[in-house]
């Protein structure tokens, strides 16, 4: 089973893995999940089992 880092846009800790290393140790998606967040497009409290 992955480990689901985001639950708002279905990333999991593999997926950010794979981008990292695709990108030269720089993650899009990652940045991606905080300008999201950051702009109000996130629903963490919602989307994730734990409220987090």
């Amino acid at each position: 089973m992955e480990n689901q880092i985001c639950y708002c846009f279905g990333y999991s800790e593999e997926d950010i893995t794979r981008d990292v290393l695709a990108n030269n140790g720089r993650s899009l998606i990652m940045e991606r999940i905080l300008a999201e967040k950051k702009g109000g497009g996130c629903n963490c409290g919602t989307n994730h089992p734990l409220g987090r």
